[in-house]
């Protein structure tokens, strides 16, 4: 078992507690002292050049490069280049921590290379900033899903560039059982495809190979055939239905469900009665 999936067992099926997120941008041409970690961690490049050096191993750092560590382990960095180096540094501690070692040598220290990802400082800039206000148990639960949703997008596109071979028809029944589950939310090409670690136009390429469906136009599709499903079986009003499908604006709604069956939804419902 490769460490990509030895992580994310690890992470799916094992308890585990966040202790921080920073955000940190150095100065070119900067060395950073030594430090010793205090707890397990993942250092985030965004964007710059650094040598980070372990307890003696040397690491090259860029953007798109995930540096993990356990803790006591002495680090130290020099930036490369001329350009400011943005990170962000993740600390957890597992409830089992001896569950790293099955990773083996590397349990201490090891560099993941998931490559640049769009999505991936997006979710950890909406990670710092809801750890810093998890007080409540609500907030404490939203950090744990961001960072759960880190981990998938980290270690799927390390699992991708590992494979370099194209998505097979299951990756597309995995993304169709997705859309299926969460249609009410406001999914995007863009999301969609980084969750199968694809670039958008690769992953819609794909897609439509083996549903003959565009993404974006699937999910119009399964909305529209569930709130026909609503609005046939329930005594729901339209705009109740709308906002249950994933439509905010009741009107915007109305005019994607004529455009699909050439009826609006109040219409619809008038045919139904006896």
């Amino acid at each position: 078992m490769s460490i990509v999936d030895k992580l994310a067992d690890i992470f799916a099926g094992r308890s585990y507690e966040l202790h921080g997120v920073y955000h940190l941008i150095i100065q070119p041409k900067s060395v950073l002292r030594k430090w010793r970690t205090s707890h397990h961690g993942f250092l985030f490049v965004i964007r710059g050049q650094a040598k980070m050096k372990v307890n003696g191993t040397h690491y090259a750092l860029h953007p798109g490069t995930v540096l993990h560590a356990s803790p006591g382990l002495e680090l130290n960095a020099q930036l490369l280049g001329e350009s400011e180096l943005e990170y962000f540094s993740l600390f957890y501690t597992l409830d089992h921590p001896e569950m790293l070692k099955s990773i083996g040598e590397a349990s201490e220290h090891f560099l993941l290379e998931p490559g640049p990802s769009p999505s991936v400082p997006e979710l950890l800039t909406m990670l710092h900033r809801n750890i810093r206000m998890s007080e409540t148990s609500i907030a404490k639960l939203r950090a744990k899903e961001l960072f759960l949703s880190l981990m998938h997008q980290t270690l799927a596109n390390c699992q991708y560039r590992a494979s370099g071979s194209s998505p097979d028809k299951k990756t597309i029944e995995q993304a169709l059982a997705y859309i299926n589950e969460y249609y009410m939310n406001p999914l995007t090409l863009d999301e969609l495809a980084s969750l199968y670690a694809m670039p958008p136009q690769r992953f819609s390429y794909y897609f439509r190979k083996y549903t003959g469906w565009g993404p974006i136009d699937y999910v119009i599709h399964y909305r529209m055939e569930r709130a026909k499903e609503l609005l046939k079986n329930g005594t729901f009003l339209v705009r109740d239905v709308a906002a249950s499908v994933g439509y905010a604006n009741p009107l915007y709604f109305s005019r994607v469900f004529k455009k699909k069956f050439s009826v609006s939804p109040s219409e619809y419902i008038r045919q139904l009665e006896p």
